[in-house]
């Protein structure tokens, strides 16, 4: 009776409004206490365990190793011979292993970062840099380069993905008569559709099995690539190494050519998302299994760069296209295999970039605009941002040029020397000290490049812009 009495009680303190509000999100089968601004402010919901990033934190270190994977072994490892074929033997060696060492570095200071006070994490990249850099200024400095990263990696994974879908359709129908008069832009459409369906996956653990499938598909691609490529061998007297002879473009292509290597890797932009599913304790804090996952995956990226590099160029020398996959045509079957692996790849890695995105989004209009967390705001945020992608994509389907811009102008700052900024800051090694001379050598160097990749990249965007042509771009026209 005592119970029955508070019970009542309480619900005669209900205003109409909040009944209604009740009624109105129990019909839907959602907690009605999380979809007004009256119960968010409640200590009893966490909206931590709604956003897409925090709602799950049952990961290991396979999980990391899988979604680092396919963090970094993306568009950009296609492009490397091409990149290659502009840096020349000698710089484009130099320029992979320095990259590989310094990221594998940098990465490896976010991982120690995450947790580095007690009893807290940093879940996301701004969180950190608000950490060394101040409340206010912190957001405002990592906040716009990472939703850049993010949005610039979804923008050139839908253009890779509708060119591995072209490349199908060509080798496939080849001279048919049922061949059609169909651009990239069709293809990037195409790909785009699938994005829809996948963003309704709710939070970064539910899209473990997708990662998974997509971690194996780019060590499957690249093995064919570089395969294909050391079967062929490179025809005698045919290739060049050299700088191509038109001088007035080789320092562009070369500048150009250091955003593609920056373009490579970009797994950074996601560590500490990816470390806030791992479980955390004193004991076994989550940094020793994210290290772990972190080193084989970068075991399996050096087996993938570095043999798509070398044997890529090698093979093809200066007549490598962009995308190595389309300077091979035979055996036609498994480079047909190999374009389908990479558009397998690309579903699940723009969603790994494309999550951290939802995650802010979702979080401002919840905290700042007062958004009730439904169902529907989850699938219009995403859903708009997958049409905007594709609508750029569609756009400036220029795949070397976005690489190469985007690259330096992004990926350098977030990839190369914001970590060391921030170790120094926060963990404040001794002056002059091996640590402190590292850090300010990747700063001056990550600097460097973003300066300077960023003009190769955007005098090809002009280039492409005003000669309004498209790569590749129509599939062969039926015979009459």
């Amino acid at each position: 009776q005592l119970l029955e009495l508070q019970t009542k009680k309480k619900a005669e303190r209900l205003t109409h409004k909040q009944v209604r509000t009740f009624l109105s999100f129990a019909m839907k089968g959602i907690p009605h206490h999380i979809h007004n601004q009256d119960f968010v402010e409640d200590q009893s919901f966490d909206l931590d365990d709604w956003l897409p990033i925090t709602a799950s934190r049952n990961a290991n270190w396979y999980y990391s190793a899988f979604h680092n994977v396919t963090a970094i072994v993306g568009a950009g490892v296609l492009g490397l011979p091409y990149a290659m074929s502009e840096l020349g033997w000698g710089p484009g060696v130099v320029v992979l292993i320095l990259s590989w060492v310094i990221t594998l570095y940098t990465l490896w200071q976010m991982i120690e970062m995450h947790e580095m006070f007690e009893g807290q994490r940093f879940d996301r990249y701004h969180e950190l840099g608000q950490a060394a850099f101040g409340k206010k200024l912190g957001l405002y400095i990592i906040v716009p380069l990472q939703l850049l990263v993010e949005i610039s990696v979804c923008i050139v994974y839908m253009v890779t993905g509708g060119k591995s879908l072209k490349n199908v359709h060509d080798l496939a129908v080849g001279d048919d008569d049922s061949c059609t008069n169909m651009t990239i832009r069709h293809f990037i459409l195409i790909f785009a559709s699938s994005q829809f369906l996948l963003s309704l996956l709710k939070n970064f653990n539910s899209i473990s099995g997708v990662s998974l499938v997509a971690a194996v598909m780019s060590v499957s691609y690249s093995t064919i690539a570089w395969v294909a490529s050391l079967r062929k061998g490179a025809a005698t007297g045919s290739v060049e190494y050299g700088y191509k002879k038109k001088t007035t473009s080789v320092p562009l292509d070369f500048l150009s050519a250091l955003g593609e290597m920056a373009f490579a890797y970009a797994g950074h932009n996601v560590v500490l998302e990816i470390q806030a599913t791992i479980p955390s304790t004193p004991e076994n804090p989550s940094k020793r299994p994210m290290w772990k996952g972190a080193v084989v995956a970068y075991i399996i990226v050096a087996f993938c760069y570095f043999p798509v590099a070398l044997v890529g160029f090698r093979t093809f020398g200066n007549n490598v296209q962009e995308n190595i996959l389309e300077s091979l045509t035979k055996p036609k079957a498994l480079v047909i295999v190999a374009n389908m692996f990479v558009v397998i790849h690309l579903l699940g890695s723009y969603q790994v970039y494309a999550m951290p995105v939802f995650d802010m989004i979702e979080s401002v209009m919840i905290k700042k605009w007062h958004f009730s967390p439904t169902r529907v705001l989850r699938y219009t945020i995403r859903w708009t941002f997958v049409a905007a992608t594709m609508g750029i994509a569609v756009g400036l389907p220029y795949y070397s040029a976005l690489l190469s811009f985007f690259g330096g102008f992004v990926f350098a700052p977030t990839t190369y020397f914001i970590p060391c900024i921030m170790w120094l800051i926060l963990k404040k090694p001794k002056r002059f000290s091996l640590s402190w001379c590292i850090n300010w050598f990747c700063i001056i160097l990550g600097i460097v490049l973003m300066i300077i990749a960023p003009i190769g990249g955007l005098a090809k965007l002009i280039f492409h812009i005003r000669k309004g042509s498209l790569p590749n771009s129509k599939c062969k026209l039926p015979k009459h």
